[in-house]
Formats: C-alpha cells, sequence, structure tokens
C-alpha cells in the first residue's frame, strides 16, 4: 500500500541509534526501510506543520528514507533541508526518493545525533522522529538539537510507546512480540517507552515549557491491517529481529511463531491496532527570554 492512514488528531497508518551497543534495533534492511517509507509529514509530523513557513531551514535527524523529510522540504521551499542518518543504507533510500521527486536541493547525509555536526544556531527547525527511542542518552540529544536551533525555532520530536500499544484480537504472539522486541530495546540501551517520556526528558534537557501532546497511528480496515500485518512479519522473519529474539532466549519455532500470529492478525476481519506516539514541540527562546 502506498501510504499509512491518519484519523482526527491521529494518525492511521527514523531513525538513527547511538547507543552502547551501537544497535539499532529495527535494523536498515529492506522490510523495515519499505515499513518507514510510507510515513509521511502529515500522517507522522502534523503537530508541527502550522509552525512552517517558506524560507525555514530544517534539520532532520534520523530521516530515514527521507519520505517525511522531503514533505517538509515542500513546505518550506527555498528553504534549506537537510537530513541525517548515522549509516549509509537509509541515505541511498533517501536519495532515490529525492530523485524521483526531482529535488535537488535537499541534502542527505551521515551525522550523529549525539555530536551533529553543524555550527550552533543553523537551522530554523531540528526535527526527529522515532529516534530518541534508540539513544542511550536522549537527553543529551535534546541539548544538542537546541544547540543547533536558532533562537525562536523550533524544537519537534515524535516517539512511539510500545507499552501503550494495544490491538484485537488479543493474540499471544503479539505480546509475546511486544515483550520481546522491549527487551531487546533496552539491552541495546534504548527505551521503547520513550513516548510518556518525552515531556521528562525536556524538563532534564533545560527545554522550558514544551508542548507535550499525543497522536496515534490505527489501522482498522481490511488493506492497512494486512499492510500493517504483513510489514511486521517480514521485519520478525529478518535477521535484525531473529538474531536479537535469539539473544533474548527465543527459539526458531517462538519467532516463527511471532511472524505467523502477525499474518494472522492482519487477516482477521475484525483486526485493530492502536500505535501511541508523545509529541514535543518546544520554542527555542531568544536572548532575555
Amino acid at each position: 500500500m502506498g501510504q499509512d492512514c491518519v484519523t482526527g488528531t491521529s494518525t492511521t497508518i527514523n531513525h538513527m541509534s547511538q547507543n552502547s551497543s551501537n544497535r539499532y534495533t529495527h535494523g536498515h534492511e529492506q522490510s523495515t526501510l519499505a515499513s518507514h517509507s510510507v510515513r509521511t509529514a502529515s500522517n507522522s509530523a502534523a503537530y508541527l506543520l502550522p509552525h512552517l513557513k517558506p524560507g525555514m531551514d530544517i534539520l532532520d535527524i534520523g530521516c530515514g528514507p527521507g519520505t517525511i523529510t522531503l514533505d517538509l522540504a515542500e513546505i518550506v521551499a527555498p528553504g534549506k533541508v537537510t537530513g541525517i542518518e548515522n549509516v549509509k543504507a537509509p541515505l541511498i533510500a533517501a536519495r532515490a526518493e529525492a530523485a524521483s521527486r526531482s529535488d535537488k536541493t535537499t541534502v542527505f547525509q551521515l551525522g550523529n545525533a549525539m555530536e551533529l555536526p553543524f555550527e550552533s544556531q543553523s537551522f530554523d527547525v531540528v526535527h526527529a522522529h522515532q529516534v530518541l527511542q534508540h539513544l542511550t542518552d536522549p537527553v543529551a540529544a535534546l541539548r544538542e538539537m537546541l544547540r543547533v536551533c536558532k533562537p525562536g525555532g523550533w524544537i519537534a520530536v515524535r516517539d512511539a510507546d510500545y507499552a501503550a500499544m494495544s490491538w484485537y484480537p488479543e493474540l499471544t504472539g503479539l505480546e509475546h512480540w511486544r515483550k520481546t522486541y522491549r527487551a531487546a530495546a533496552r539491552a541495546n540501551g534504548a527505551e521503547p517507552d520513550a513516548g510518556r517520556r518525552l515531556r521528562a526528558w525536556a524538563h532534564a534537557a533545560g527545554i522550558r515549557n514544551p508542548t507535550v501532546s499525543a497522536s496515534v497511528w490505527s489501522y482498522a480496515d481490511a488493506e492497512t491491517c494486512r499492510w500493517w500485518g504483513d510489514s511486521q512479519a517480514n521485519r520478525c522473519a529478518g535477521d535484525v529481529f531473529s538474531q536479537q529474539a535469539k539473544e533474548q532466549g527465543l527459539s526458531e519455532k517462538e519467532i516463527a511463531d511471532i511472524v505467523s500470529t502477525w499474518r494472522q492478525w492482519g487477516a482477521e476481519p475484525d483486526a485493530w491496532f492502536c500505535l501511541v506516539h508523545g509529541e514535543l514541540l518546544a520554542h527555542s527562546l531568544v536572548s532575555g527570554e
């Protein structure tokens, strides 16, 4: 399917890892990049869009395959947009997406969220979608985002909360998947329940008066449920999830059961899934504020 779905302040339907084991829990396999490629500015950054204006310069941290980045570029043109990742695979996909849109302006480059390769006060907006949940020190990353943001600019962050995800039917295999994923993420030094922590992390980073909200991706029709179920099944069947699941003590059969359960869920006529996100929007203070 071509895109995720969104309803109301919700969305029905990046990434940069820097943790102690240098492992991005999702990995960058084709199944993951394909899943991330359905993300758009409207279904993944709606909370930010009202604050964007033509001419703004944006940094998109953990840009993944670049679909959100390039949407933002269209909105703020002729402003300059830069997307960064700390590995090459998603950048290749992002540059291909830019070429398909005839975008010759947006820049995609290597970069580290913990040591952004930019001068202080370089961007009007510093954006990170699904990034802080993969970092061992999200507070330090927020401080870096503040450093490169211009006075009066915006910090924008959106992260999932795995513990808050809910679904129907309540299949045992999906709960096994969630338990395994959360354990694997924490073994990597990451925090899978990041959404609920954004306000606390903002305060710890010295951000004053952050605006914190929530939105969801929801799947509740035959097409989107089958796509989501197959997408997750393909990711769980891949080497990245399988290896980490084995490190958590799962057998080949248990992993196969998780994969088949995702496909079973996607084919259920009554299937429903709600993926909750926390959102953080902070105005970078100008001198004297």
